[in-house]
């Protein structure tokens, strides 16, 4: 009887395996997490979608709307939102100086990722994004509601810009020509990658040089999550970075075309894995528009060719 109750242990315990492989970092939540806790009043839900109109059509319960292109960015000049704005904009969410910011948005978190490197720019504590984004909540066929919501206006302290955390031109070029020992990893598709594309299909922004930074290596932002838009298992992160020299030993600079996809590949790396990360978000836009800067192009692909 002793044994068969061991054997019973035993097969509970590798049932629980899979569960087991979750993530359970500091900086994520999980969809289950977040249901329980909508209503406690120290949670504050934040979408950020890359498609206009998700938001109005149904959101999760209480959670406000941020727009990636206007409130995560300045108006005039190309750069992230200032100091000031950001801390209008946490405290009409109803942000706290002791509230926990939860981030989530469509495919797979992408623009949502971006918020959460935005906010650590400027030091803002708390803050998780949730597992799976809307995809997982979705399928999971929780709770939507289309009305907005309305908090109280909270009382969150915003710091000044952390410069450390972003790369820049300079940083990039320094990689391209040997100067600098960063790992930079390209996350754009393998058409963007190799110059084959400027863009993918109906993007406004765009350089008129095609291909990536020399130096670079190219693993897309999506194969960091599974089919349900979680964020792989840690331990399968690390191999997948680690398969292209990218193992924590050496500073990484990730980029994209406009930095926001990047930004979800950096949570992976720095938030998940805990390397030393940051994002160039001025990405290809900038450095494929620059005079001078060297560039790979495997496909030859040419501004305004035939």
């Amino acid at each position: 009887m002793k044994t068969y109750k061991k054997l019973l242990l035993a097969a509970a315990w590798l049932v629980t395996l899979p569960a087991l492989a979750n993530n359970t970092s500091p900086y994520l939540v999980s969809t289950d997490w977040l249901d329980k806790n909508l209503n406690d009043p120290k949670v504050k839900v934040i979408e950020v979608s890359v498609v206009p109109g998700v938001y109005e059509r149904g959101h999760i319960p209480g959670a406000v709307n941020f727009e990636w292109h206007t409130d995560l960015v300045d108006p005039v000049r190309r750069d992230i939102v200032s100091q000031k704005d950001l801390e209008k904009k946490l405290r009409a969410a109803g942000v706290n100086q002791d509230s926990t910011v939860i981030l989530y948005g469509d495919n797979n978190n992408w623009f949502a990722a971006w918020g959460a490197w935005v906010l650590d720019v400027y030091s803002v504590k708390n803050v998780k994004l949730l597992d799976g984004g809307r995809k997982k909540w979705e399928a999971e066929g929780r709770a939507l509601s289309p009305i907005a919501a309305t908090p109280a206006a909270g009382n969150v302290q915003v710091s000044a810009a952390n410069l450390q955390l972003r790369a820049r031109l300079s940083d990039v070029v320094a990689v391209a020509e040997r100067k600098s020992n960063a790992a930079l990893v390209d996350i754009r598709s393998a058409d963007e990658f190799n110059g084959k594309v400027f863009a993918p299909a109906g993007v406004q922004e765009l350089a008129v040089r095609a291909g990536h930074v020399p130096g670079a290596v190219n693993v897309p932002w999506a194969q960091a999550v599974a089919a349900d838009g979680t964020f792989k298992p840690v331990e399968e992160l690390r191999k997948l970075y680690a398969g292209v020299g990218v193992d924590g030993k050496r500073p990484v600079i990730t980029y994209c075309r406009i930095g926001e996809r990047s930004s979800h590949t950096w949570f992976a790396l720095k938030k998940l894995l805990g390397y030393d990360v940051r994002n160039y978000d001025g990405s290809w836009t900038e450095y494929g528009n620059a005079v001078g800067v060297p560039v790979n192009n495997p496909a030859g692909t040419v501004w305004g060719g035939r």
